[in-house]
């Protein structure tokens, strides 16, 4: 198959897009049970948010790295979504811009379940000030734990099973055109 350089994939539906973030349990438990992010959780640290399963695994190592033994999935709205590409800066642009902007976008390799690199490029988007203030205390529609999921695809592919049943369906996530050329979306 051959896919766009850089697209944004996600699972996602009529209302909401799904991300993931990987954090310790002293994040991680709060926010299931509140359903939203709460202290410790730091509103004025950047947050980064990765739409991406397989990306996300890739990053915490199927929740076993310090510090991301949780992986959440968290459903955002798309107007927030939609909001945050408005507002970014590309991450290699550098300079005052960036340190400026509320939200940085920076495109890197997408892995296959084994975590080798894959020839096109996978969305990574921070979130600080503004951004990260309204995602915590906005956008977010629901928080799941798939911790277990995490751990399950790592057992699979450790026993050389096909893992490809168990990924989230992450499909090509429909940018408007000024957001795409904003974010550099292929």
């Amino acid at each position: 198959m051959n896919m766009p350089y850089r697209q944004v994939r996600a699972v996602y539906t009529e209302e909401t897009i799904t991300v993931y973030q990987a954090y310790d349990p002293a994040i991680a438990v709060p926010a299931l049970a509140a359903q939203r992010f709460v202290p410790p959780f730091k509103r004025e640290r950047m947050t980064w948010i990765k739409p991406s399963f397989l990306w996300m695994m890739y990053r915490c190592g199927y929740a076993t790295k310090p510090g991301q033994a949780h992986v959440l999935a968290i459903e955002i709205t798309r107007a927030g979504f939609a909001w945050a590409l408005s507002h970014a800066t590309l991450s290699h642009a550098g300079g005052e811009e960036v340190r400026r902007s509320p939200v940085r976008v920076q495109w890197d390799p997408e892995r296959d379940p084994h975590h080798n690199p894959l020839p096109y490029r996978s969305i990574q988007i921070g979130l600080s000030g503004e951004a990260a203030r309204r995602y915590a205390g906005e956008w977010i529609t629901a928080i799941h734990d798939v911790t277990p999921l995490a751990r399950q695809v790592q057992a699979e592919l450790r026993a050389g099973r096909d893992v490809s049943p168990l990924l989230p369906a992450e499909r090509p996530y429909p940018l408007e055109a000024d957001a795409a050329a904003a974010v550099g979306a292929s």
